[in-house]
């Protein structure tokens, strides 16, 4: 199970990577465009916000697995470890749920963009509206791990002080 896992964080780190050097090339493009080349390119900019759409879905669930995500830890810090446990086990399933319901509005949004294309590259719309498709999935699959590894005790709970309580002693 571990190897599934690692090669599925390695995938998503690898289509982040991946996206992201898209968005840096596209932006390095369209600056040179604009000052370099008696023209802009007209194609950079879509493509720049395509690469960050898939950036982000390949990346979201990565944070939420490295607990990167925008978090209010100011008062679970202060709370003894088994309750902070409890409190990221509801927060994984409320992601599991709202990710879980949002999947078929999300795939019947990435079949739409079969009858679209983008503006200027003339791209199918599906493969970037298929990007909030994929980062509900990463993302639910990121949370049922966390939920997974509280479970079984393997998660390693690094925020916040020892399994000692609020007083920290």
């Amino acid at each position: 199970m571990s190897r599934i896992v690692a090669a599925f964080v390695l995938v998503c780190r690898f289509g982040a990577l991946a996206a992201f050097i898209v968005l840096a090339c596209a932006v390095v493009a369209q600056i040179l465009g604009r000052t370099v080349l008696p023209y802009a390119l007209a194609f950079t900019e879509e493509l720049t916000r395509f690469a960050l759409l898939w950036m982000v879905a390949c990346a979201a669930g990565l944070a939420l697995r490295n607990g990167d995500l925008v978090n209010v830890d100011i008062l679970t810090a202060l709370l003894p470890r088994y309750l902070r446990r409890a409190l990221q086990f509801v927060s994984s399933t409320i992601i599991i749920a709202l990710c879980g319901a949002l999947l078929q509005p999300a795939w019947f949004f990435t079949s739409i963009g079969a009858r679209q294309t983008s503006s200027t590259m003339g791209w199918p719309m599906t493969w970037f509206n298929a990007s909030v498709f994929i980062l509900l999935v990463t993302l639910m699959i990121f949370a049922v791990l966390k939920a997974i590894e509280i479970l079984t005790g393997r998660d390693d709970d690094a925020s916040g002080p020892a399994d000692a309580g609020p007083s920290g002693a």
